[in-house]
């Protein structure tokens, strides 16, 4: 019998990949691999719903070559719904598209069926307001003959008489726009300064409300505050997958992408820059009436209603938005600004700038107010960026008692420790896996994805909890949790149960001894797994399981948060802290008793963990409305003591050690009584 031909298939922003048959359509190999693309019409070619793109090159981090020539060939029916521009960019309708070949594929946001999940909210954390950009109104006198001074200096010297500013510039497109403005508004006008420095816009009337934008830049997701700078209060949080997650899910995969390829920086600040402008669009779509058809041959009553409930809608639009700040790692930073970050990738890897940077928004291609700036904070070093700067200003451990250790978990793991007297900084490198690339059915946290995962310990049943569903397995017909994969939280939660539960010894190999029919040997390739979700209970028609590969790629990261925790309590002299904070995503979903059952970090008192969700934006808008903040994070990005873990003499040893479930030495008397006896007193 001849063997069937396959190719290998990466969807991204997802991360879910695998091998397919050739001749499937894109549609078909999606549902394979767990990934939902849009398709109203049932696939008969006449909605267009199912676009994608297809990727172009070689990609080193995935080993493939992707091309347009792997896809099939062109058909009538796209034409359609794809022009000769967006054709030549690679796009195509899954539903047309066929596997020839390997690919690498990007799914847009509109036209995935299952959307991503970012936990992003903002909290709401004390910041005083002194934003950067402040409005000032002033009644100006019309020209005379005996007093025709000019618009901008009659102008300038009312805001000094009211307001004490002195010598101020004015910005050249907003000076443009002045004379009319002016006029506009019967010489009255609000005149927005940046920084006490420059005059930025200037519009007719006096106004109040003004708005900005704080964003942070992950790896893996970017998430955008908007805020009303006036009120300080979030009118919106929008957020994205990050768009460059087609040329790898790590920083040193992008910047290898860069190396390899002469024009892959200027692609990847490229796609960052668009996806930064659909946020802003996003946003202030967001404050417009939702555009549904309105229904004919209504009432005027209801017409009337309808008129009335418009009128609290703000309309705004990107000219609306005055000023942004951004935080990201130092990869993501150089990457958006179109600096090398080779350098960056090799000892001792060096930034091109540590110091915040004030830049015009157009000079960047941000699609804002034309004048106005955007705000980078500074970095720290080459692997502990601007977001960590942003957690710092929003937690500030420099003014309290207390040693604290923040753990800002995600692709890349950020950690900081210390109080007022001394703090230090690191960066390990935790992977994707704990994002759910790179296991085997790991996958973004979207609908279907399991996000809560208990096993009993006596009969090595599984119940668990699936987005998009309120009630558990337990609660459920095998046929409705309709279960894709394993998501970040889920993931966390796997480890610490299968250790708790006795499927998997401290060491991290599959115990030999249990007896359950959940636990098999694959007969593909002979290797343990652990079954989570029964096929019947999921929507890929096939069992969803966790693989000894897939224990280990979570043993590598959580040894490295581990490794890197007691590192730095050694350097500062303590062998406990007073508080955990973990930030991130994470830090929002993350179960603190299985995180301390995994050995995610040393031990504590359980209480003593804390949840700050995403502090990295939470800095990113307290420097958005408060410019004092934006000398604090040049203070202490500047203060805090960065150390890179790799040069310590042991290591190797240390990480070894911290690779076990919880560790290998260190004793954990906090889980007494949550683990049992004979599982945590494993030799």
């Amino acid at each position: 019998m001849d063997e069937v031909e396959k190719s290998k298939i990466i969807f991204q922003p997802s991360g879910r990949r695998g091998e397919v048959e050739k001749g499937l359509t894109i549609i078909e190999a999606s549902r394979q691999l767990g990934v939902d693309i849009e398709s109203l019409c049932g696939e008969k070619r006449v909605c267009g719903k199912c676009m994608i793109r297809i990727e172009e090159g070689f990609f080193e981090k995935y080993g493939i070559q992707s091309s347009k020539d792997h896809a099939g060939e062109w058909l009538i029916e796209e034409e359609k719904f794809i022009n000769a521009k967006q054709r030549k960019a690679g796009y195509r309708l899954g539903c047309c598209a066929k596997v020839e070949g390997d690919l690498l594929i990007f799914v847009p946001e509109e036209s995935r069926a299952g959307k991503q999940v970012v936990s992003k909210a903002a909290r709401d954390i004390h910041i005083e307001w002194n934003p950067a950009v402040k409005y000032y109104y002033v009644e100006v006198a019309e020209p005379t003959f005996e007093k025709p001074t000019a618009d901008l200096e009659r102008i300038l010297d009312e805001v000094n008489r009211h307001y004490g500013l002195e010598n101020l510039d004015i910005d050249y497109i907003a000076l443009r726009r002045l004379p009319s403005q002016l006029r506009a508004g019967g010489w009255k006008v609000t005149v927005a300064v940046w920084m006490d420095r420059e005059v930025i816009q200037v519009l007719p009337g006096k106004r109040e409300d003004y708005y900005g934008l704080a964003i942070d830049v992950g790896t893996t997701t970017v998430a955008a505050y908007f805020c009303n700078l006036a009120t300080m209060e979030v009118l919106d949080t929008v957020s994205m997958m990050n768009p460059q997650c087609k040329y790898g899910e790590d920083v040193m995969s992008r910047i290898t992408y860069h190396m390899m390829h002469q024009d892959g920086l200027q692609k990847m600040s490229d796609d960052i820059i668009e996806g930064l402008n659909s946020l802003v669009k996003q946003a202030c779509e967001g404050t417009h009436p939702p555009k549904e058809n309105k229904k004919r041959g209504g009432s005027d009553k209801t017409a009337t209603a309808e008129k009335e409930e418009d009128n609290h809608y703000l309309r705004l639009n990107p000219s609306d938005i005055l000023d942004m700040t951004i935080v990201g790692n130092t990869a993501m930073h150089h990457i958006l600004l179109k600096l090398n970050p080779e350098h960056m990738g090799l000892a001792p890897f060096p930034p091109v700038v540590h110091k915040a940077l004030d830049i015009k928004a157009r000079d960047l291609g941000i699609q804002i107010n034309e004048s106005a700036y955007v705000h980078i904070l500074p970095i720290e070093a080459g692997f502990v960026g601007a977001d960590n700067v942003g957690v710092l200003i929003a937690e500030e451990p420099y003014k309290k008692d207390e040693i604290q250790l923040i753990i800002d978990i995600g692709t890349n793991g950020e950690l900081v420790l210390g109080n007022k007297e001394k703090l230090i900084s690191s960066s390990c490198a935790t992977g994707p896996a704990l994002e759910g690339a790179q296991l085997a059915f790991g996958m973004r946290a979207a609908p279907g994805a399991i996000e809560r995962i208990t096993i009993d310990p006596g009969t090595r049943e599984v119940d668990y909890k699936v987005i998009g569903r309120d009630s558990w397995r337990s609660y459920s017909k095998p046929e409705e949790m309709q279960a894709k994969g394993i998501c970040g939280s889920g993931i966390l939660d796997v480890l610490g149960e299968l250790y708790r539960s006795g499927v998997v010894l401290k060491s991290g190999r599959f115990s030999p001894k249990q007896k359950s029919d959940r636990f098999r040997k694959n007969s593909d390739n002979n290797q343990p797994e652990f079954v989570i979700a029964w096929k019947e209970e999921t929507s890929i028609g096939k069992d969803v399981v966790i693989t000894q590969k897939d224990v280990r790629q979570i043993q590598l990261a959580k040894g490295a948060l581990y490794c890197g925790c007691k590192l730095m309590m050694r350097r500062i002299g303590i062998d406990k802290v007073d508080k955990v904070k973990i930030a991130g995503a994470f830090g929002t979903h993350v179960d603190r008793e299985k995180a301390l059952i995994m050995g995610l970090f040393p031990d504590c008192e359980i209480d003593k963990i804390i949840s700050i969700g995403n502090a990295a934006g939470d800095g990113a808008r307290a420097a958005l409305l408060n410019r004092k903040k934006r000398e604090e994070a040049n203070w202490v990005s500047r203060n805090v003591e960065y150390i890179e873990l790799t040069v310590e003499k042991d290591f190797q040893q240390q990480f070894i050690e911290a690779m076990q479930i919880p560790h290998m030495k260190d004793e954990f008397p906090h889980l007494k009584g949550i683990v049992p006896d004979e599982i945590l007193e494993q030799k």
